[in-house]
């Protein structure tokens, strides 16, 4: 069964991080550079929240603009986490029951990683691509019936 440190295994260890008080510009900024979709916001070392381009796009359909808002305003504070050892399906039940694209990976109180819808389609199809490919190769190496009726 796939679980959710695997996942994180295949994606790498890219985790960038942000804090309650920067501004919602420098966010989208550094968001942007570094073309990821969710910002992990902690605050003493501690996960306070989480910041997606819904949170963004939210803001600026009720103020139209963005101005001098910051990250604590309009980050989801209640984000729902997983453990590493989460399984995926119970992941990806999550992801579809929260709406969530991007959910953070706790070890206790330690951020692990991030783990987005697509990097949970990635590992799927990964993994069922490993098991096609081991089952061809089963097949491939299955014994012939001549072996069995020689032995008669």
């Amino acid at each position: 069964m796939l679980k959710v440190t695997e996942i994180l295994r295949l994606k790498g260890n890219a985790l960038y991080t942000g804090k309650p008080d920067m501004s919602v510009a420098q966010a989208i900024r550094t968001m942007s550079e570094r073309d990821i979709g969710s910002m992990v916001i902690m605050e003493s070392g501690t996960l306070v929240g989480m910041l997606t381009f819904r949170e963004v796009i939210r803001l600026l359909h009720n103020q139209g603009e963005i101005g001098d808002t910051t990250v604590r305003a309009i980050m989801d504070d209640a984000p729902v986490s997983v453990s590493p050892n989460t399984e995926a399906d119970e992941l990806r039940r999550l992801m579809l029951e929260k709406h969530a694209r991007y959910i953070p990976v706790m070890d206790g109180p330690t951020l692990m990683g991030v783990i987005s819808f697509y990097d949970v389609a990635h590992a799927v199809v990964a993994a069922q691509e490993f098991e096609n490919n081991m089952l061809k190769a089963y097949i491939r190496d299955w014994p012939t019936d001549s072996a069995e009726n020689t032995q008669s």
